[in-house]
């Protein structure tokens, strides 16, 4: 099982929506999951940031359901966004999706990814107890 790690010596999260550090078990299952953008399975894109961002979490969650994992079995996402003003908008979709999952988190700012139509990234790393355990 996952566990949170915490500590009275530093300043706690700036936000409740993610933990600052997750140990993960020896022998856990590890999925390390690439950076996922707004692309559908026909090709399109949309233009709307938050339908962007809804996107790239069903691609998340699509690839962690092949590996027999779930949301809850994230331990930490890098996020990017193009845009600070998109930040409260992300952070809504964000806690919309994982609900009461809070994995270590990462926002970073950056002036553009790979294509000019995308507007958000996300990359993931997930653990679970190894089934062989």
């Amino acid at each position: 099982m996952n566990k949170v790690v915490s500590t009275q010596n530093i300043s706690g999260p700036t936000s409740t929506a993610y933990s600052q550090a997750i140990m993960v078990p020896a022998r856990a299952d590890t999925l390390y999951v690439a950076g996922q953008v707004a692309i559908a399975k026909d090709l399109s894109v949309p233009r709307d940031f938050v339908e962007q961002c809804e996107l790239v979490w069903f691609n998340i969650k699509e690839i962690l359901a092949a590996a027999g994992m779930s949301l809850d079995d994230i331990v930490q996402i890098t996020c990017y966004i193009t845009n600070s003003q998109y930040r409260d908008r992300f952070r809504e979709v964000r806690a919309r999706v994982l609900k009461n999952a809070k994995p270590t988190s990462t926002l970073i700012v950056v002036p553009a990814l790979g294509q000019p139509e995308w507007l958000v990234e996300i990359t993931a790393v997930a653990a679970r107890q190894s089934s062989g355990n």
